[in-house]
């Protein structure tokens, strides 16, 4: 084993700071995850989302546990994942509470429709992944969503929109 490796083995688990410093490095695609239910629509912006297979299709999507969208998934049993395109930034701040709205009134942006699910749909992400939750597991602070994709949607133009350094960007 090299020195190198030995020092690595033997560091110290970096703390939750660090760990957030050294993600908000990591260039990450942003998404809009979307759901409806008895208690209306519900969504927030992400970028820990995921391919897992494509037989099915499947994806994943990262949610910190205490999620009122969260919660809203899975009383429903499904959830879209939107891709954001660069033109859709302002949408960004709005689903990640960054502009003080909440709940339904994050809806009033955008324009929206429904696919096989019923989860909200933004017309112009790029590509929109409409989902039956599969599987819900709990890891830390998060859950881990396994949702099979039962249709697709989208069609939105440009670039794609893009967080790091803890700022949305087009690339």
């Amino acid at each position: 084993m090299t020195k190198t490796l030995e020092a690595a083995m033997s560091a110290a688990v970096p703390e939750a700071a660090a760990f957030r410093d050294a993600m908000a490095e990591v260039a990450s695609a942003a998404h809009l995850v979307t759901t409806s239910g008895p208690s209306g629509r519900a969504g927030m912006t992400a970028t820990a989302i995921a391919s897992v297979s494509d037989a099915p299709p499947t994806l994943l999507a990262c949610i910190e546990a205490g999620s009122r969208t969260l919660a809203a998934i899975e009383a429903s049993g499904f959830f879209c994942v939107n891709t954001l395109s660069a033109l859709d930034y302002e949408l960004a701040g709005v689903f990640s509470g960054r502009a003080g709205i909440s709940g339904e009134a994050r809806f009033a942006r955008g324009e929206w429709i429904t696919l096989a699910t019923g989860a909200p749909v933004l017309k112009s992400a790029l590509v929109s992944f409409d989902c039956r939750l599969v599987a819900a597991h709990p890891v830390a602070t998060h859950k881990v969503l396994i949702g099979e994709v039962v249709a697709l949607g989208g069609g939105g133009a440009g670039e794609g929109l893009v967080y790091r350094k803890r700022r949305f960007g087009g690339f």
